[in-house]
């Protein structure tokens, strides 16, 4: 029989009981405390947090911004379509995917090459098209499928068309999907905001310059969600606002004149209002399809383009540099005539060549046996290069590179678009600073006459053709003339911009002027081009030199090839008594500036002054009269 010690065993149960309460007790405190923390103290915060997962904030983008010339022609625009489009993090198996959706919708090869090409430069979580523009058996066809395809949507997309394609893509450039460069460029700005939702952003010409205006403010829209994530009703909307429109001073019929006057040639030609510095046309040949870029361009048509020996995406207006030649000689004379260097009356007799102080090596004139006694209207008229090679040794290069920086050349114009480049007016201290050399007496002579290191763009001598044409005004080229508000269609005029003046005796003016106009007479070089020209019209021929010929050789571009003939240049303006265009005409590897450059100058100035349309374009040439600028 088993004995108890009762009363101690009741004070064992009674110490156990009241630990039991005591841990029940505080485990409730500690549950009393955390309910009131979580619904009490907390109650603003996770109430919020229930809100966000019941509410979705959805990105509203605005309808991009239209473009137009001056005369109300839609050179971009936009359209409604259907895309497919895939989120690749909630597809477990791309190519597998891939192949099945092609039982039910064609997806071409261009297709999915394009698709992994942006899903590699892509984040996975964003929703990337894999076809755009479906039709409506297309849309029906994978409705019905929907179900087996998690992850893949079909969504109401606005596309960006160029309808006038390669006649303006290097004016317009063109749009595409925003990369990891864009989106770090527009947190530096403090944009990227503005930008959710969005999927393209300018990347090249006036789409990339006026992407502000063009994109618009973008709005936001909260929804009520399910659990299922959704969507059950609208709460509220903050409308976007769509991009202003933007009005060029570009003229469209003219940009087609001019393509129609080149025909199949390469070049580049800029014509502008010498009153105000408006750009009535900017044609690069040849040019490209801006509308490929839009989606991304699949590998096949990058490769057509970018190893293409004609170059389509070089903006040969804007960044192609050229020595120019012969169009040089206008500044070169006005420098003569402001420095004191020369005076009108002035004449020297050409025997065909120069040659410096006790130095054997002849610099040739581009006619054999020269041009007789020259003044400076003459040597202007013909193209004189000896009165030049002459003049920049008296001149020097300092004193060359100071006046004739006035114009423009080698520097950027102030242009409203992005990528311009500067050319180059070579000076004595810039030849020290890039080749540690000092300048020759040589050197001088090459850069008296447009060649040597000499560079400029089309867009440069455009520019300094105006100043000229207008007496000295340069004014900053600019292709947006106005800028409509999309919300209230009010038009704001773009203000010209006066950036300096350069003063010019109106006399020394007067005389290179009266020279010019002679250029386009009987015994000018382009008097051919002139012929029977109802107005007037001042120009400059010139010859771009692409290779040296070699000491004691002529240049015979039938024994030359193709790629390395000279290119034809023309600088002009009309009419030349009160100028409305001024121009500069870039021909390549077609020889002589009078005899290809100088006719397409002439059935510009038709269309634009009498609205004459051009002729197709005439290949041939005829050099016998005409100056070629090799110094050799």
């Amino acid at each position: 029989m088993e004995l108890r010690d009762h009363p101690i065993e009741l004070q064992k149960f009674r110490i156990r009981l009241a630990i039991s309460v005591v841990f029940v007790l505080t485990l409730f405190s500690l549950l009393y405390v955390r309910f009131y923390y979580l619904q009490i103290s907390q109650q603003d915060h996770y109430s919020t947090l229930a809100e966000a997962n019941r509410i979705s904030i959805l990105p509203l983008v605005p309808n991009r911004g239209l473009i137009f010339d001056r005369n109300g022609k839609v050179l971009a625009q936009n359209y409604s379509a259907y895309a497919l489009e895939i989120t690749p993090n909630k597809v477990p198996n791309i190519q597998e995917t891939l192949d099945q959706l092609s039982a039910f919708i064609e997806i071409t090869p261009a297709d999915r090459q394009r698709f992994m090409k942006l899903m590699n430069e892509s984040q996975r979580f964003k929703s990337l098209p894999l076809r755009n523009r479906l039709n409506e058996i297309e849309i029906a066809t994978f409705a019905t499928n929907r179900y087996r395809f998690p992850g893949v949507e079909i969504k109401a997309r606005v596309y960006r068309q160029y309808p006038e394609k390669e006649s303006v893509s290097h004016v317009i450039g063109y749009i595409s999907r925003i990369n990891d460069k864009d989106l770090e460029h527009l947190e530096f700005k403090n944009e990227l905001h503005n930008y959710r939702g969005s999927q393209h952003i300018g990347k090249i010409g006036i789409e990339e310059s006026y992407e502000k205006q063009l994109h618009g403010i973008t709005g936001f829209e909260e929804v009520e969600t399910d659990a299922a994530g959704r969507s059950i009703r609208v709460l509220s909307r903050t409308l976007p606002k769509s991009g202003d429109n933007l009005i060029l001073s570009l003229d469209f019929g003219l940009q087609e004149a001019v393509e129609k006057a080149f025909g199949e040639r390469r070049g580049a030609l800029v014509a502008l209002d010498p009153n105000n510095g408006e750009i009535l046309a900017f044609v690069s040949k040849p040019g490209y399809d801006n509308n490929l870029f839009i989606g991304g361009i699949d590998h096949e048509n990058w490769n057509l383009l970018n190893n293409s020996i004609d170059r389509p995406l070089n903006n040969r207006a804007l960044r192609g540099v050229y020595p120019p030649g012969s169009t040089f000689k206008p500044f070169m004379a006005l420098a003569a005539l402001e420095l004191g260097k020369r005076t009108p009356e002035y004449s020297m007799a050409d025997p065909g060549f120069f040659s410096l102080p006790g130095v054997k090596h002849r610099f040739r004139d581009w006619k054999r046996g020269g041009h007789g006694r020259v003044n400076l209207h003459k040597s202007l008229v013909v193209s004189c290069d000896t009165y030049y090679y002459s003049l920049g040794h008296d001149l020097g290069i300092d004193n060359m590179y100071n006046f004739i920086s006035q114009f423009g050349l080698g520097k950027k114009t102030g242009i409203d678009v992005e990528n311009e480049v500067s050319g180059l007016l070579p000076s004595s201290a810039w030849k020290m600073a890039q080749y540690k050399q000092k300048w020759y007496a040589g050197d001088t002579i090459s850069a008296a006459i447009g060649q040597g290191y000499n560079l400029a763009t089309p867009l440069q001598l455009a520019f300094a053709t105006m100043i000229i044409a207008n007496g000295g005004k340069a004014y900053a080229p600019r292709f947006v003339k106005q800028i409509q508000d999309s919300k209230s269609g009010e038009i704001t005029d773009v203000p010209k911009n006066l950036l300096y003046t350069v003063n010019l005796k109106p006399k020394n003016l007067e005389v290179v002027k009266n020279a010019l106009i002679d250029v386009t007479k009987p015994g000018g070089t382009a008097a051919k081009a002139a012929a029977n020209a109802s107005y007037t019209f001042a120009g400059k021929t010139g010859t771009s030199q692409v290779v040296k010929i070699k000491q004691g050789e002529r240049y015979n571009e039938k024994l030359i090839n193709e790629r390395h003939r000279d290119h034809a240049m023309f600088i002009a303006y009309a009419p030349a008594e009160s100028p409305k265009i001024a121009l500069a005409v870039l021909v390549e590897n077609t020889g002589t500036g009078g005899s290809t450059a100088a006719p397409v100058a002439r059935q510009v100035f038709d269309y634009y002054l009498l609205g004459n349309t051009p002729d197709a374009a005439d290949d041939s040439s005829d050099n016998d009269a005409e100056e070629h600028d090799h110094s050799h």
